[in-house]
């Protein structure tokens, strides 16, 4: 072999050597791909670099999950001074709102094969992290921040409250199990439990949830029942367990947001049942100031207890005209499968529209309450015929009269004199087809379309035809007329209820006048029967719906700081809505002066 080879295959040799050599896997190459697969939330990545790969991934996992999905991790590694294999680890952990946590950790790398891998530990996580143990992020809330009714009474707090559940594997404990609970829940029965355990292909179900007094009766007949497990845990609750509005059902969102703005806390190391072992970093929360509503606990009750008594679907809502806050809203069983329809239920006004009606009217100086109308037992407009009920005939009456006797065919008149948006920017006013973001509600007030014909506007104008609103919207209407412009109604103390429309001011000469034609119908009219009520004024309202042999019946009004609006859905007349509204307002009123 010539000399020339030779030294070429030499050159060929030592390059191989360099090349070999600056290949060569590397302690700073796994340190860096452990800290990459970190950051990715990789554990099994991460595991991979470590000498003990089982170990390391359950650990590593371990502390993804009691670190939370919502934390942001980066990682830096570098070398650490004077030690040719040791590395140090950089952690920064963060939250957001600078819930953040970074510390330093220092590991090794040791020679396996042809291969470097990290010497595992736990340390590696974290320097005082040890076998058992992991890492827990919790935010720590006050949770005793109440809620608060307008007068202070806690409406609502944190109770404790006692998980049942049963495990599918014995569905034969169905029954006993049931015959516990049904005293506190009578929908509870065997076969609930049984459609529950078919329905799903969980390990478990969760049959029941218990207050705490509850638990306490039956939780020594609970545990031996094959199957059954309780957990306890905490929930926000009503402090009555009578209690039931749909205007709750929003409040915990707006404590949850609450108690979360001020929220602190903490990483802590626990053991495999999550008991703290030692504190890493906290920070306390901040004061938190207690949800306060509008809603009164004693006028709520109240409310409650009127619609009750009433086999048909049933509401009664009552706002402040002073201030718009919400102070009751309630809703009977038959009323609660439709959904809150206290707020968001669209129906025909009937009769209490002509409130709209004669403000438009009024305010077109068609008319005062002075003026005699024409009131026949039945007119014919546009080839529309509108009776009154059972085709009274009250002859020619001051427009007082026939607003407190409920005339449709004087308001059926004074409707065709309207433009087409009359009532409709009439009733936007009031506050009727106003849209209202109201925290911590859903809500509807009506719509109350243009009408271009004479039929449109006389059936419109007596509140059928394409006119609908809700409880909510009524009493909104009601409040605005008390208040003498366009109400905002609101439901917490700081949170801002926001609408489509500005409030506007209503005509001092209107609201003077319908206040007074309000009152007429208590002392004289279709609301007579609570004329022993000390400055109540109201509308009445029948409305016709379906095939128009049914109607709903409406009652809303004002007196003294409250508006309120009582329907009884398919109540075919106003008295039963007339009656419920005063099993309401005596109590209410009473002791209050």
């Amino acid at each position: 072999m010539s000399r020339r080879i030779l030294g070429i295959l030499a050159v060929l040799a030592l390059l191989l050597g360099i090349v070999s050599c600056s290949s060569a896997p590397k302690p700073a190459d796994v340190f860096a791909s452990f800290a990459d697969a970190l950051q990715r939330k990789d554990a099994h990545a991460a595991a991979e670099q470590t000498s003990d790969p089982a170990t390391a991934e359950k650990t590593i996992t371990a502390m993804f999950n009691g670190m939370g999905d919502q934390a942001k991790l980066a990682v830096g590694s570098s070398p650490t001074d004077g030690q040719e294999n040791g590395f140090t680890l950089k952690y920064q952990w963060s939250w957001g709102q600078r819930h953040d946590f970074a510390y330093d950790t220092t590991g090794s790398a040791a020679k396996s094969g042809e291969n470097w891998r990290i010497t595992w530990s736990p340390t590696l996580l974290h320097r005082d992290l040890k076998d058992g143990l992991s890492l827990q992020y919790s935010q720590d809330s006050e949770l005793q921040t109440p809620v608060l009714d307008r007068t202070g009474q806690p409406l609502m707090s944190w109770q404790t409250v006692g998980v049942i559940n049963l495990e599918r594997t014995h569905p034969e404990s169905a029954a006993t199990l049931a015959g516990l609970l049904n005293q506190f829940d009578p929908t509870t029965t065997a076969d609930s439990i049984a459609a529950q355990l078919n329905g799903t292909q969980d390990d478990r179900v969760t049959v029941i949830k218990l207050r705490e007094d509850d638990l306490g009766k039956v939780r020594d007949q609970l545990t031996p029942i094959p199957g059954v497990t309780v957990v306890e845990q905490g929930q926000l609750l009503t402090t009555n367990r009578e209690l039931d509005s749909p205007a709750i059902g929003g409040l915990e969102q707006i404590w949850h947001d609450r108690i979360t703005r001020s929220a602190g806390w903490s990483v802590y190391l626990v053991d495999a049942k999550g008991a703290p072992a030692q504190r890493l970093i906290s920070t306390p929360p901040a004061p938190t100031d207690p949800v306060k509503t509008s809603l009164d606990m004693r006028l709520q009750l109240l409310a409650q207890h009127a619609v009750a008594g009433e086999s048909r679907p049933a509401v009664l809502i009552a706002l402040s005209s002073s201030t718009g806050g919400i102070l009751a809203a309630a809703q009977n069983a038959a009323a609660d499968p439709q959904g809150a329809i206290v707020f968001s239920g669209l129906y025909p006004p009937g009769s209490t529209f002509k409130t709209i009606t004669t403000a438009a009217a009024l305010k077109a100086n068609l008319v005062t309450p002075q003026t005699p109308v024409a009131c026949p037992g039945q007119v014919t407009i546009e080839n529309r015929t509108i009776p009154n009920e059972n085709n009274f005939d009250l002859g020619t009456v001051p427009l007082s009269s026939a607003f407190a006797h409920s005339c449709n065919t004087s308001m059926a008149a004074l409707a065709d004199k309207l433009p087409a948006d009359a009532l409709t920017n009439t009733a936007r006013d009031f506050g009727i087809g106003v849209d209202f973001t109201v925290p911590g509600l859903t809500t509807v007030t009506g719509k109350v379309p243009n009408a271009d014909t004479a039929a449109q506007r006389v059936e419109n104008g007596i509140g059928q035809g394409t006119v609908t609103v809700s409880p909510f919207g009524l009493a909104v209407a009601e409040g605005s007329l008390a208040h003498g412009s366009t109400i905002v109604p609101t439901l917490v103390d700081g949170e801002k209820t926001t609408a489509d429309k500005p409030s506007v001011p209503l005509s001092p000469n209107v609201v003077d006048a319908l206040r007074a034609m309000m009152r007429q119908t208590v002392t004289e009219g279709t609301a007579a029967e609570l004329r022993d009520i000390p400055d109540l004024g109201g509308k009445t309202g029948t409305a016709e719906f379906g095939d128009n042999t049914h109607s709903h019946g409406w009652f809303a009004g004002i007196v003294g700081d409250i508006a309120f609006a009582t329907l009884i859905v398919g109540g075919d007349s106003s008295a039963p809505a007339v009656t419920l509204t005063g099993e309401f307002l005596r109590p209410a009123l009473a002791n209050t002066g």
